[in-house]
């Protein structure tokens, strides 16, 4: 078998889409820290950023916050930094404890909201074919 031969590279050591296998990077990411003193951010929680980046902050922080323009949800951020929830959150809260983002979480649908009636759903759908 040739050493490139991705079919000798045992299963287990062959890299995870969106995982970074080294613990010790994840570490050096949040400083050590493994969890968050804020409760402020679950997988939905809309994150907009206050502020530009400034020279000399951490790479992370400074993607946070390019990407933060408009509301974007916990779960995109992880995803896009190819983190994990976790350790997003951790990095999230440090930008929220400088005030460099703000946090919410999306409004539900005021209960006195009525849906429409199945009928002029129907009705809708059926000038859209008709379309």
């Amino acid at each position: 078998m040739s050493t490139g031969d991705s079919a000798s590279v045992p299963a287990h050591a062959k890299a995870r889409p969106g995982r970074d296998d080294s613990p010790d990077r994840l570490y050096t990411v949040t400083g050590g820290r493994s969890r968050t003193h804020s409760d402020a951010f679950d997988l939905v929680t809309l994150v907009v950023a206050e502020s530009a980046p400034t020279p000399g902050m951490q790479s992370e922080h400074v993607a946070i916050l390019r990407m933060c323009d408009y509301p974007v949800a916990v779960v995109e951020i992880a995803a896009e930094l190819g983190l994990p929830v976790s350790i997003t959150r951790i990095l999230l809260a440090d930008l929220l404890d400088t005030g460099r983002i703000s946090a919410r979480h999306p409004r539900p649908a005021p209960e006195s909201a009525a849906l429409p009636e199945p009928e002029l759903l129907e009705q809708v759908l059926v000038g859209l074919r008709n379309l």
